[in-house]
């Protein structure tokens, strides 16, 4: 076997040896770019029954179910994150007895009376510049259950990652790790450019070449 041989199997090892490590380097910011953002929602909200979440941004209107879930003790979605100007309707099942809808603490002012029991009932709620921020609201005769919910309104709110979960559409991609993605590309395509520049027309440098 050349010296010539031994060189290039040497150079395509630790060529193969930097490609897998830049592919790997690529995957783990792919997977850190991949986190997910969500309103940072308050205790008592996030702790409604059901637990669903839903990014409406961009939607004009939203229908959350009023006595949903199993024993008809939920809103759903739980949580919600709207737009200004976003017209929400609430509409009773006719599950788990008399439900009402108001605000426990937050900026959108939520009241739909009186409990009311009955299939079809809707209370509407148009949101407005005033709502901005996190609104916690529950159902007054079942917020011992965890009849609690939660509407986050516009973009000046806090957020937090959720590492993928929560089904929210919003991805939080960081700069850092687009950096990182492109100059990954640019590392694994020279690295292969001249593994095969070696082998087509390289040899080795030895002791007398020297």
């Amino acid at each position: 076997m050349s010296t010539d041989d031994v060189s290039r199997r040497t150079f395509i090892r630790t060529a193969g040896g930097a490609a897998a490590t830049a592919g790997a380097a690529t995957a783990t910011s792919g997977t850190a770019a991949a986190q997910e953002v969500e309103p940072d929602w308050p205790s008592g909200a996030s702790s409604g029954n059901v637990g669903s979440y839903q990014d409406a941004r961009g939607q004009d209107s939203l229908t959350i179910s009023v006595g949903a879930g199993d024993q008809g003790l939920a809103f759903d979605p739980t949580l919600v994150w709207v737009d200004t100007g976003t017209t929400i309707t609430w509409e009773w099942t006719g599950n788990g007895g008399a439900h009402n809808v108001q605000t426990v603490e937050g900026s959108a002012s939520l009241d739909s009376g009186d409990p009311v029991g009955e299939e079809g009932h809707t209370y509407e709620y148009e949101v407005t510049e005033e709502d901005a921020g996190i609104t916690h609201y529950h159902c007054v005769p079942h917020t011992a259950v965890g009849m609690h919910a939660g509407l986050a309104v516009g973009e000046d709110i806090a957020t937090v990652e959720t590492g993928g979960g929560g089904g929210s559409n919003a991805v939080f991609v960081p700069q850092g790790a687009r950096a990182l993605g492109i100059a990954t590309f640019i590392a694994m395509v020279s690295t292969l450019g001249l593994a095969f520049v070696f082998m087509k027309y390289g040899g080795t440098i030895t002791a007398e070449d020297a």
